[in-house]
């Protein structure tokens, strides 16, 4: 009696197929078995193919007609990963990684549906998940080969998809820049330094800044650095990258902590349209909101929309570049907008918040703790005496007081394109959806603490995350558009999409089981067909 074993090679992830003949040993009083290799199975089709012997052999000899007597099937959940497919292939994503990277994309895809669909699971357990789920490789992905894999992501592959993703959207939004610091245990990475985390762990870190298209709600880019570089010092590479990318017409939309007059004046230079926030202590912007502080406090500025009072007013940028080549400097004024607002509610927060910390501060100087990173706030804020029979007395500097009160409720935000102040804010605060996406890789794609030793697998690792990040971005934008996070979480929405099953046969039609009709609903408002099930 002969029949087909499947059996998969734990090194190379090839699942073989084996015929198994079964008879009587007579010396040892049992059933035995002989297996001979007859082909590999299609990851894709699940069909056997044969080896060149086994193929050899076919042609030169006759076989007798008849049925075969075992036949490869398989059932398994396909639901989410359907869902994946199809956002996949809309976005362009399964176009340009084949084209980046034509050998490994299906593992890159499967690993990435692994990391959004088990949220929080770390990558061992990526063997249980795959045995049970349809995925674009179809195989078990070992520990080892994930990190082979990692380590064959190139960078010139990488540099090519954020090209072509780019591509895809860049010319029409606003792109939201920032950066968040990643943890690491490791000694071996070479930019794992101390920096600022914005974690707040005391750990040494790497620094990872992201683009993000704010129409399309989707990451284009991303970018590894050591972690001790602050964020000012990392927009001048950024244009430069995307400078040699190709990209024209760039606008983008950044938080304070990327002003510089070296930045803007870069911005200027490379003819990047840009919208960014900016300190009310810098001279020239103390300046103007000084002659505009008392008339935007009318109706005729109020938004009801946003609950607050803006004023705009244009400027003029003295713009500076130096040419080392020829040994001068270009100066010349340049058009901006300097866009201001009042906001009552957030100026009774920042009291609040304000008097909180001299409270402290004052405690701390009548107990005579002070903290040596305080003591320009004590010497700015504080008068301090101290006599042998009163002890110390503190009293507050009501100079001082008044001044830091004059800005309560007071913000800025700067452009060279955007003229109308609320227009300017939109933008501004579409902004969070990067903050995010930094959650979102850090808690449900699992990349609080990086888990890797070398930089090549970091590097790759990273990559595959990021790919994930890009489809649970679509999936989160569509929930929000959709109004659904009313009724349900991301991972309500995907466990319901996750008990759909699939039946698949060698040389049959893929079969889709049963669907609900709140499950069609779920696909069509995140703008997917639903499969065509057996109902």
């Amino acid at each position: 009696m002969s029949s087909i074993v499947y059996q998969t090679n734990k090194k190379t992830g090839v699942t073989y197929a084996y015929e198994s003949v079964s008879y009587w040993d007579k010396e040892k009083q049992q059933s035995r078995a002989k297996r001979k290799c007859i082909g590999r199975v299609d990851t894709e089709t699940k069909e056997i193919v044969p080896t060149h012997k086994r193929q050899k052999m076919v042609n030169t000899h006759k076989t007798k007609p008849g049925p075969v007597s075992t036949t490869y099937a398989t059932r398994t959940f396909y639901g989410a990963t359907f869902l994946f497919d199809s956002i996949s292939e809309k976005i362009g994503l399964i176009k340009d990684l084949k084209a980046c990277f034509p050998q490994i994309y299906r593992q890159i895809l499967s690993i990435a549906y692994y990391l959004i669909l088990e949220d929080r699971n770390p990558l061992s357990r990526f063997s249980r998940w795959a045995a049970i789920h349809k995925h674009p490789y179809g195989s078990n992905i070992s520990s080892q080969r994930s990190s082979d894999l990692f380590a064959s992501i190139t960078e010139d592959g990488r540099q090519r998809f954020f090209h072509r993703q780019g591509k895809r959207r860049i010319e029409s939004e606003y792109l939201a820049y920032d950066s968040t610091s990643i943890s690491s245990y490791s000694r071996t990475l070479k930019q794992v330094r101390y920096g600022k985390n914005k974690d707040h762990d005391h750990l040494p870190q790497i620094n990872l800044t992201l683009l993000f298209g704010q129409q399309s709600r989707l990451p284009f880019y991303y970018r590894k650095l050591p972690g001790n570089i602050p964020d000012v010092k990392t927009l001048k590479k950024m244009v430069c990258d995307l400078n040699t990318l190709g990209y024209k017409k760039v606008k983008m939309v950044l938080d304070r902590g990327f002003y510089s007059a070296t930045n803007i004046n870069d911005l200027y230079r490379h003819h990047i349209k840009f919208l960014i926030a900016t300190k009310l202590s810098l001279k020239f912007v103390k300046e103007h909101l000084d002659t505009v502080r008392e008339k935007m406090q009318n109706f005729n500025h109020y938004s009801k929309d946003h609950k607050l009072y803006s004023y705009s007013l244009p400027v003029t940028w003295n713009y500076v570049q130096a040419r080392p080549y020829k040994g001068d400097t270009i100066e010349a004024n340049r058009r901006m907008y300097l866009h201001f607002y009042y906001c009552p509610e957030r100026a009774l927060e920042d009291e609040k918040a304000f008097y909180n910390k001299l409270t402290s501060l004052q405690e701390e100087l009548e107990n005579n703790q002070r903290d040596p990173d305080h003591e320009k706030q004590y010497s700015k804020f504080f008068t301090v005496k101290s006599t042998p029979v009163r002890g110390i007395k503190v009293v507050a500097r009501e100079d001082a007081l008044s001044e830091a009160k004059k800005n309560y409720g007071y913000f800025a935000l700067m452009s060279n394109d955007i003229k109308d102040a609320t227009i300017a804010l939109d933008v501004y605060r579409n902004k969070d959806l990067v903050e995010k996406a930094f959650h979102n890789l850090k808690e449900r794609l699992n990349l609080r603490r990086t888990a890797v030793s070398s930089e090549q697998s970091l590097d790759g690792k990273l990559f595959v995350q990021f790919i994930a990040l890009i489809i649970s971005s679509y999936i989160i934008k569509e929930m929000q558009e959709q109004k659904l996070f009313k009724d349900y979480t991301m991972q309500e929405v995907l466990d319901d999409f996750d008990i759909i099953e699939c039946f698949e046969v060698i040389g049959k039609k893929l079969q889709v089981g049963e669907i609900t009709k709140r499950q069609k609903n779920l696909y069509t408002k995140l703008g997917i067909t639903p499969p065509v099930s057996l109902q």
